[in-house]
């Protein structure tokens, strides 16, 4: 399917003034699809095509954060009222949160009552919680209702709700006291009751909980939706499974640039301005310049060993690469188990003896390929300086690359920000320093 084609045919269409047969080609479209043809139509006329749609505000939701705010602008207010009032409840308070304060001022007035009370609820929760993430559209049951009752009532929801595959059971204050799926209500009989049917032991989460928290919880288990409580136990949103892999998914991402030394950012990389590139990855090379500076003291201290032999240069590179890229796997590793929570504090003294014991195979597998080249290169004592010197850097390496997440997560950083040019740096450092010491041991000056 060329997307490109289609969003030219549309744009030669709206010139045209024959919008409405061009529009006949979208409806066989997914909604996806749509929303990435009116990025490429003209900003100006796609509001045009989006109001004809029957489902514009699924189209709408697809669009990126800043195509959504561009569109949102153009829009004729009658019209953007209308689509946002068809909007989901928390895709409607992340937009009014986009726009400017002149923009929410005039959508405001001209919105239900209900739409401004749902938008200005949502949107006062701190971006990044449980609360900024749920969505208000659900359906709840009561207890002592039949079943045959809660299907009906369940009719009348579904238009409107998330998702009608679990219903919530609370009481007249509101506190969540049960779930029921769907399907149990299905193969109930109709005269059976809700709080007999229902399971009381409701995994929930709390609105002022971290996002990331609220994703893991889904996941671990496999849950469709995941009920918000207030402090009191009040139901007062529901967080879906979509949503919540969209935060792990953003979670990751962020992680990933992290461990690459860059600062986390929001956007498209292809649309990422130069500018923000720059900001975002300056500090962290800047910084490990300095840092490599150590690597040059190590150096200088030992110029005399060095002076006298020459060959130990020929393997310098060599050898503190390897320790920077072990630690790097091990970070790697650990920063990933530790986001997963795989691993928590109190497991780093028992990893810490098998990622030794890893190490020790390791520098010692790498360590007979190095001693061979070093015997035909310099010599014995050569290849013995070079095999001690593989071992110990290559377990330093990976025991500072294993602990040092652990080590930024118990002083409250990201363990991520333990990024593979900072391991690489502190195993370059360290790494001139032990062979040049071995060397000087072992070969004369």
């Amino acid at each position: 399917m060329d997307l490109k084609a289609i969003a030219k045919k549309l744009n030669i269409a709206i010139e045209q003034q024959q919008l409405d047969h061009a529009i006949d080609e979208l409806y066989q479209l997914r909604p996806i699809d749509v929303a990435d043809i009116l990025v490429l139509v003209n900003p100006e006329s796609a509001w045009q095509v989006l109001e004809r749609l029957p489902n514009r505000a699924t189209v709408f939701a697809y669009l990126d954060a800043e195509d959504q705010v561009s569109m949102a602008r153009i829009f004729p207010r009658a019209s953007l009222v209308q689509l946002i009032g068809e909007m989901p409840s928390d895709e409607r308070a992340d937009l009014y949160k986009r726009l400017d304060q002149t923009q929410r001022d005039a959508l405001l007035p001209a919105l239900a009552q209900a739409e401004r009370e749902d938008i200005r609820r949502l949107a006062a929760y701190e971006e990044g919680t449980a609360g900024a993430l749920m969505t208000s559209d659900y359906a709840t049951l009561r207890a002592h209702m039949s079943v045959s009752d809660a299907l009906a009532a369940l009719r009348l929801e579904a238009p409107d709700a998330e998702t009608i595959y679990h219903a919530y059971v609370i009481d007249d204050h509101r506190k969540l006291v049960g779930v029921v799926s769907l399907r149990s209500l299905i193969l109930a009989a109709p005269e059976q009751l809700i709080g007999d049917i229902m399971l009381s032991s409701v995994v929930s989460c709390n609105v002022h909980e971290d996002q990331e928290d609220v994703a893991k919880t889904v996941a671990r288990y496999d849950l469709i939706a995941l009920p918000i409580i207030d402090d009191s136990g009040a139901l007062v949103g529901i967080v879906t499974h979509d949503d919540a892999m969209d935060v792990a998914s953003d979670e990751a991402t962020d992680d990933f640039r992290k461990s690459g030394g860059v600062s986390s950012f929001v956007g498209s990389f292809k649309d990422t301005s130069i500018r923000l590139l720059y900001r975002k990855r300056v500090f962290w090379l800047v910084l490990l310049v300095f840092g490599n500076l150590i690597s040059g003291v190590g150096i200088s201290h030992f110029e005399d060993v060095i002076a006298a032999n020459l060959v130990l240069v020929f393997f310098l590179p060599l050898l503190v690469d390897s320790g920077g890229n072990a630690g790097s796997q091990s970070a790697t590793l650990m920063v990933r188990a530790l986001a997963t929570g795989e691993v928590v504090m109190r497991d780093w003294f028992s990893l810490l003896g098998r990622e030794a014991m890893v190490a020790l195979l390791l520098g010692m597998t790498m360590a007979v390929a190095i001693s061979i080249i070093g015997y035909f290169r310099g010599d014995a004592v050569v290849s013995l300086v070079l095999a001690l010197s593989m071992v110990s850097v290559v377990m330093i390496g990976c025991v500072v690359g294993m602990s040092l997440p652990f080590v930024l997560n118990k002083l409250g950083f990201d363990p991520a920000s333990a990024s593979a040019p900072l391991i690489t740096s502190v195993c370059d450092a360290s790494g001139v320093a032990i062979y040049l010491f071995i060397a000087s041991q072992f070969l004369p000056l």
